[in-house]
């Protein structure tokens, strides 16, 4: 049985030693992920959308 705290702590242990820990925004999304909720790719795709600047007009 897969340890979803356990991963998403290992992951938060690895970003913070580089001055990124998770928010609890990343950490929801990687539940989501991990549990199938929503794929790998469309949470990419999501996050890609959100912060991608719209052209100037």
């Amino acid at each position: 049985m897969i340890n979803i705290e356990k991963i998403i702590g290992e992951v938060n242990g690895t970003m913070a030693m580089e001055g990124m820990p998770l928010t609890e925004q990343d950490k929801q999304r990687l539940r989501e992920c991990i549990t199938g909720k929503t794929s790998y790719d469309d949470m990419v795709k999501e996050l890609a959308k959100k912060h991608t600047a719209r052209p100037a007009r």
